[in-house]
């Protein structure tokens, strides 16, 4: 599916595109590409951080991929409505300071303006220590 067509309204058939193609996305680890995926104005909450625009996005994303070596992300379809989409989702990283291994457990919530760009992200999640040989993501 052509990534210009991912507008609302969602039809199950897109919410699973426009998932996949955030996923996708993000394992890229490239911020400036993650970051045209959202709105000129799109406000975040990330975990405590709260910011707003493109640019303090790309500068999120530097300072993450930084820190969290390895990364490697699925997302999953929770639900969807017109022009909101929710997912669960989980990650796999290695901090770059102890080489310790970590497993993040979230959801999101995502909004969406009619060009399908994301304008509002809301994202909650937990960090959890575990294995290099307990990696189950992207193995």
């Amino acid at each position: 599916m052509i990534a210009t067509k991912l507008i609302p309204p969602f039809t199950h058939q897109t919410a699973i595109a426009k998932v996949q193609a955030a996923e996708d996305g993000w394992n890229s680890r490239d911020p400036a590409r993650v970051a045209l995926a959202y709105s000129e104005n799109s406000e975040w909450r990330n975990r405590d951080l709260f910011f707003t625009g493109r640019a303090a996005i790309e500068s999120f994303l530097q300072d993450k991929w930084q820190k969290e070596l390895d990364y490697k992300l699925m997302k999953e379809l929770w639900a969807f409505t017109e022009n909101r989409i929710s997912v669960r989702f989980e990650y796999e990283w290695r901090h770059a300071k102890t080489n310790q291994w970590f497993r993040t457990h979230g959801n999101e919530h995502w909004e969406f303006d009619d060009d399908g760009l994301m304008r509002r992200r809301d994202m909650s999640a937990n960090d959890v220590p575990i294995a290099k040989s307990d990696r189950r993501i992207g193995l």
